[in-house]
């Protein structure tokens, strides 16, 4: 009897053994990530994580996955590896294609010390978790992204606490909304509501927030990142009911905002910062010479959400600075256009400032300040 007892605890005990061997080869890269990923003090809503799974942009632009659906299939079928994970996101559009369309501001200007640029970014959207994803792909540059985590299924009621609620965060590589990689250069993405991009030629499909994990991936200069959109054809998912447009920004000063031609088959749009200037700033209106008024036109940008109001709060702050401004000022300058509680006119959606970043592309730190808490800088670093 002892010996039978034996004999199958030897089998279970190898069998045990057997599933950690199997586990660690199959999803040893992942539980390394979701080992990595930590509250930012005492901060419910606001997580770092370290990416040490390997991906393949690649694999993912000949799939032509631009559409949220068929990226959520990808990611699935990659984090999943065959098992039943469901990431749903909150990137969903009412009748009126407005609801959860979110509002941002973006600016680069340069150091007050005379060491390179600061790129500042607001990004205004409904009350959610955030986090923050170093990663140091293989074939690419290190990076700091942050994302929303609504996008990848999260929310204030569904927080990554224990092992198995961590998982949906590797996602999160797929669908930064900003972010500076090592060479310098930042990216963000802002809201054009009802202008979602189809670009539709023989080149591969890239969606809304996989362009910019391209950018940072691969692209050292605003150049690159030109010439990388010029390779694809970005399409927005038309569910939900945006499009967007794009700034990009170097360590050298260049910066362009990159747009699409509604009337004109979404052709690409590029507007650079001039080079007698020492800034440049984007909110949720057109750009473009084509399209681009001081008035409010809810046919090129977004009246509802303050769009040109910040936009000229910004550039008046900027000029009076002579677009050389310290950490402190950059901040200020997005403070300035920050809100709490907005209620767009005529509408029941209501608004915050969800982060406010400044990244110094001299040396690749991003600081944070979550939730308008203005007396609270989080600092990330590259290094």
């Amino acid at each position: 009897m002892k010996k039978a007892l034996k004999w199958i605890c030897g089998i279970v005990l190898g069998l045990c053994l057997l599933a950690v061997v199997v586990i660690a080869c199959v999803w040893g890269h992942e539980i390394s990530t979701i080992r990595t990923i930590k509250q930012m003090g005492d901060n419910q809503y606001l997580y770092y994580m370290e990416y040490k799974t390997p991906y393949d942009l690649d694999e993912l632009v000949e799939k032509d996955a631009a559409s949220n659906a068929a990226l959520v299939e990808y990611v699935v079928s990659k984090i999943g590896k065959g098992l039943p994970i469901k990431i749903k996101s909150s990137q969903v559009a009412d009748e009126n294609g407005e609801l959860n369309t979110f509002n941002c501001t973006s600016f680069q200007a340069q150091k007050a010390d005379g060491n390179g640029y600061y790129y500042g970014r607001n990004y205004d959207y409904f009350k959610n978790p955030t986090l923050v994803t170093l990663s140091r792909p293989k074939n690419g540059y290190a990076s700091l992204a942050v994302t929303d985590m609504s996008h990848v299924g999260y929310g204030l009621d569904k927080l990554p606490i224990s092992f198995m609620s961590k998982v949906m965060c590797l996602a999160a590589i797929y669908a930064p909304v900003d972010g500076i990689n090592e060479k310098g250069l930042c990216t963000s993405i802002m809201a054009l509501p009802k202008m979602a991009a189809q670009q539709d030629t023989e080149k591969h499909d890239v969606g809304t927030t996989v362009i910019m994990r391209l950018f940072l991936d691969r692209c050292a200069t605003v150049q690159e990142a030109l010439d990388l959109v010029n390779s694809v054809d970005i399409r927005h998912d038309a569910v939900v009911g945006s499009g967007y447009h794009y700034m990009v920004a170097d360590a050298s000063g260049d910066c362009a905002v990159i747009e699409f031609d509604k009337e004109d088959g979404w052709k690409t749009m590029v507007v650079r910062k001039s080079q007698d200037s020492t800034y440049m700033h984007v909110t949720n209106h057109l750009l473009s010479e084509k399209y681009y008024t001081t008035e409010p036109d809810p046919s090129v940008g977004n009246p509802k959400s303050k769009s040109w109001w910040r936009y000229e709060v910004v550039r008046d702050y900027l000029s009076s600075k002579k677009g050389v401004v310290t950490l402190e000022e950059a901040q200020e300058c997005l403070s300035k256009v920050h809100w709490v509680d907005l209620q767009w006119e005529g509408s029941t959606t209501v608004e915050d400032t969800q982060w406010s970043n400044v990244y110094d592309q001299a040396t690749g730190t991003l600081s944070l300040r979550n939730w308008n808490e203005y007396e609270k800088t989080y600092s990330f670093s590259l290094e």
